[in-house]
């Protein structure tokens, strides 16, 4: 019989985050190598050697390094609208519910499009890109894949199409914030590229699953991604010797987005393990690598879940009321999610 460690005598397993994740060996060597530069004055070559590797792999024209994907997100929506405009999204989007405070200083309005699995309804769609009398110009429709708050879903490539088709139609550019691109096209066996043609602009976070330290990518036409450049110093985005930083990036790109597949094989089984504690608790059947797990039937707030499984060597982050979210990464093998599942059942059957 396998006799299990203690939690108290081994680290926790962290699934709160993929931006846990640390630079792998290869990443610190080429960041100790790189060639650099300024990149706010005569460029850093490094730097340029990712925006336009990333460019290439999203069949982009350029790209843009910035220091997080909430800044990517901020310059395509400044860099392809107006002030009084419109920017519609669906309404459970990262965009929507964490970044649209940003409009308090963009002088834009943003339009939530109800949806299912991150997924906007596309008859609600069309009646938001109407304009004309009291409607404000929708200049901008933005989607997510893989979708945070809809637990890692996967937008269909014929979604994501029509989307685009109609926002074309009424004369608007679409925005696609990528933050987790790779793991939507490891999900559906495609390249990176053929889910970004489906949109004018697309953002790629680095820190994530890819595992940089910091760092994503904006990309798209050669003078929106010039518009942004601009509006990034404006913001105070410019970095100095920031191919330090960019080669980690590079590294992970090139390097990373494979494995991501283990990631999803372990969230399903994560995912299996919770479902085998049902009723009273439940959890989502993920396509990649998010896991929600469902706690009102337990009788335990979520702020009493997390503090428990805390203390049986799990870390997780609520998400919402009864919500909680697991994401696994490349530092979560198999024998943390069995640890994990057990953290689930021993503080369920304390409770």
């Amino acid at each position: 019989m396998t006799q299990r460690t203690p939690a108290a005598s081994r680290p926790p397993v962290d699934l709160r985050s993929d931006t846990v994740t640390r630079p792998t060996e290869a990443m610190y060597e080429r960041m100790r190598a790189a060639p650099i530069g300024d990149d706010g004055l005569d460029g850093d070559p490094t730097v340029r050697e990712l925006e336009a590797h990333v460019a290439a792999r999203l069949d982009k024209e350029a790209g843009l390094f910035v220091p997080s994907c909430t800044m990517a997100n901020l310059l395509a929506v400044l860099a392809q609208t107006q002030r009084n405009e419109q920017v519609v999204l669906e309404s459970s989007a990262h965009m929507y519910t964490s970044e649209r405070g940003a409009a308090t200083f963009t002088g834009l309005f943003y339009l939530g499009v109800a949806g299912a699995d991150g997924a906007m309804d596309l008859a609600r769609l069309e009646d938001a890109l109407q304009g004309g009398g009291h409607r404000l110009k929708t200049s901008l429709v933005a989607m997510e894949t893989s979708h945070n708050n809809a637990g890692g879903a996967v937008l269909p490539l014929d979604h994501m199409q029509a989307v685009h088709g109609m926002a074309r139609a009424a004369g608007a550019a679409v925005h696609l914030d990528g933050a987790r691109l790779f793991n939507a096209a490891v999900a559906l066996g495609v390249a990176p590229g053929d889910i970004a043609r489906h949109a004018d602009t697309v953002s790629l976070c680095l820190s994530k699953g890819l595992s940089a330290p910091v760092g994503a990518v904006l990309a798209g036409g050669k003078s929106v991604m010039a518009s942004a450049r601009v509006l990034r110093r404006m913001l105070g985005g410019t970095q100095r010797q920031s191919g330090i930083m960019a080669a980690a990036g590079l590294e992970g790109v090139q390097a990373m987005g494979d494995r991501l597949a283990e990631d999803h094989v372990r969230a399903r089984r994560l995912s299996d393990g919770v479902n085998r504690l049902a009723p009273a608790l439940s959890a989502s059947v993920p396509q990649t690598n998010i896991v929600q797990v469902e706690t009102a039937g337990t009788g335990m707030g979520n702020a009493q879940w997390v503090a428990a499984l805390q203390a049986a060597g799990l870390l997780v982050r609520p998400w919402g009321r009864t919500r909680l979210r697991c994401v696994t990464h490349r530092h979560i093998g198999d024998a943390d999610i069995d640890a994990a599942v057990h953290a689930f059942e021993t503080v369920l059957n304390a409770g």
